[in-house]
């Protein structure tokens, strides 16, 4: 992994743009919207003009965002030797102040691809729908009078970009001087295909031209793999991920490429917003608390009994799984112990969130075996986090891989106690509680199986009882720093490093 000499900080304010295809607060499917949030706003909070630009879809409203024409009639290449040699975009643009907007954000504006799809994801032509947000990113900048320093692509959909930049755009005067970054929030995804199923005839070097937008073979290309080969520096959202990924368990059949550009290879782990993630402001909460005041944050645990139906029971161990609910987040270890463990502990189980269907069927009928003892809220909602974290007393996040995660983070926020398995930024978010030294703020468990997790389970259980050291452990969650300010200064060393390795300074 590469290490960034401190020595980077302090070099010119940076003109940055973020290129990805969702932003809070215009649409959220994911985490990925919090970031492109986020992490701008903080770099812009310490004195660099950063940006992001998503494409225009049909669900963001002009005049909510106060949107205005920022570049018309822009042609973006398709690269078509038959059918159209060019499509016709417009680029809004939206100023922070009155917004909601975080910084100065762009918007590529394509009636066929972006403003008639009710959907950010799903669709046969999304190779299209990207390739055409890459290309039309770069085009705009050919045209604005605000260049970029330094380039982010979010993830495969935007891997295209460094791919442009070193082929197609090698000798433009504007594009050839800007640095890339590409950011892997997780290599799992890599394109339209499952890529442990790839013939022979299909595969993607990642070397070959990238195809014009109307031929077949673009859907077959490895936006993953192109960002990784192409780019300046690569990214990923925690240290400890940026390790798994370069080991053949972790590496997604690309450790070996990552571990030839390894020199170039970093993890900064993400933040979350303490504007939004704050209990002693957030509007969502019924009794606002901090971490000196600890005792009144168990008045919201009744509240969220009650909000859930359950029983006011001021000792139940309220447990709490928020947000996909996928195999991914290791569930299936807790579906094999979850009957066990509500029938022995005084536990109660809040269930928030959408996923699998095998998943939800289980968390279903779980209430069904096991009514006032779970509660579940079978789809997406932003603000029932905010009042499950507040008032529960811990959080299960059992992942098989977690690049990130901020469910981890976000609880902690809020005092809500993680039990989490060692890997990806769970690893490097929380540490292990040691009754013996007073240190960790949470449960860590190693193997990937469900005793491991029951142990980690009964661990929490038993220290919960003692609530001297439950609130210890409470405190140190809270005050744990999690804010978007230390991981925009390594940010800022890391784009440097993009600069100077773009001109060949190392």
């Amino acid at each position: 992994m590469a290490i960034f000499p401190s020595n980077l900080r302090g070099k010119k304010n940076l003109k940055i743009l973020f290129v990805g295809t969702e932003a809070a607060p215009f649409v959220k499917v994911g985490g990925l919207a919090s970031v492109m949030y986020s992490l701008p706003k903080a770099l812009s909070d310490l004195g660099h003009d950063a940006r992001v630009m998503i494409p225009k879809y049909l669900s963001i409203d002009d005049n909510l965002f106060h949107l205005q024409m920022e570049s018309k009639d822009l042609n973006v290449p398709t690269g078509n030797e038959d059918g159209p040699k060019e499509l016709i975009c417009n680029v809004k643009k939206c100023e922070p102040n009155g917004s909601g907007a975080g910084v100065i954000s762009y918007f590529l504006e394509n009636q066929e691809y972006y403003e008639q799809r009710a959907n950010v994801y799903g669709y046969a032509d999304d190779s299209v729908r990207w390739a055409l947000l890459c290309r039309g990113a770069l085009e705009f900048i050919k045209t604005s009078t605000w260049v970029p320093d330094v380039i982010v692509s979010l993830d495969w959909q935007t891997g295209l970009i460094p791919n442009y930049l070193k082929t197609v755009y090698a000798k433009d005067p504007i594009l050839s001087k800007i640095s890339s970054v590409f950011s892997i929030h997780n290599l799992f995804f890599q394109g339209l295909f499952d890529h442990h199923f790839v013939s022979e005839m299909d595969f993607d070097d990642g070397h070959s031209a990238v195809p014009a937008f109307n031929n077949p073979r673009l859907s077959k290309m490895n936006y993953m793999r192109r960002g990784i080969i192409y780019s300046d520096v690569i990214n990923t959202v925690s240290p400890n991920y940026s390790k798994e990924i370069m080991t053949k368990d972790y590496g997604e059949l690309l450790d070996d490429l990552l571990r030839e550009r390894r020199a170039v290879l970093s993890g900064i782990l993400n933040g979350i917003d303490y504007d939004i993630w704050n209990p002693e402001t957030d509007p969502h909460i019924s009794f606002p608390f901090n971490s000196k005041k600890i005792s009144e944050r168990s008045k919201n645990k009744a509240v969220l009994q009650e909000r859930f139906g359950l029983p006011l029971e001021k000792n139940a161990f309220i447990v709490s799984i928020v947000g996909r609910l996928t195999k991914q987040k290791g569930l299936d270890l807790l579906m094999n112990i979850a009957d066990l463990l509500l029938q022995e502990l005084p536990l109660q189980l809040i269930v928030v969130g959408e996923g699998e269907s095998d998943i939800m069927g289980f968390f279903h009928d779980l209430e069904t075996r096991h009514p006032g003892r779970v509660a579940n809220h079978l789809k997406y909602d932003a603000v029932l986090p905010h009042f499950v974290f507040a008032g529960a007393d811990a959080v299960i996040v059992p992942s098989r891989f977690e690049p990130c995660g901020l469910t981890q983070m976000e609880a902690m926020r809020m005092g809500c106690i993680p039990i989490v398995r060692k890997t990806g930024g769970l690893a490097d978010s929380v540490d292990d509680y040691s009754p013996e030294k007073q240190t960790g703020e949470g449960f860590v468990f190693e193997k990937f199986d469900s005793s491991s997790l029951m142990i980690a389970f009964i661990r929490a259980f038993e220290n919960f009882r003692d609530k001297k050291k439950w609130n210890d452990l409470q405190k140190r969650a809270m005050e744990k720093d999690f804010s978007w300010v230390n991981s925009a200064n390594k940010y800022i060393e890391l784009f440097n490093r993009a600069i100077d390795v773009h001109d060949n300074k190392v």
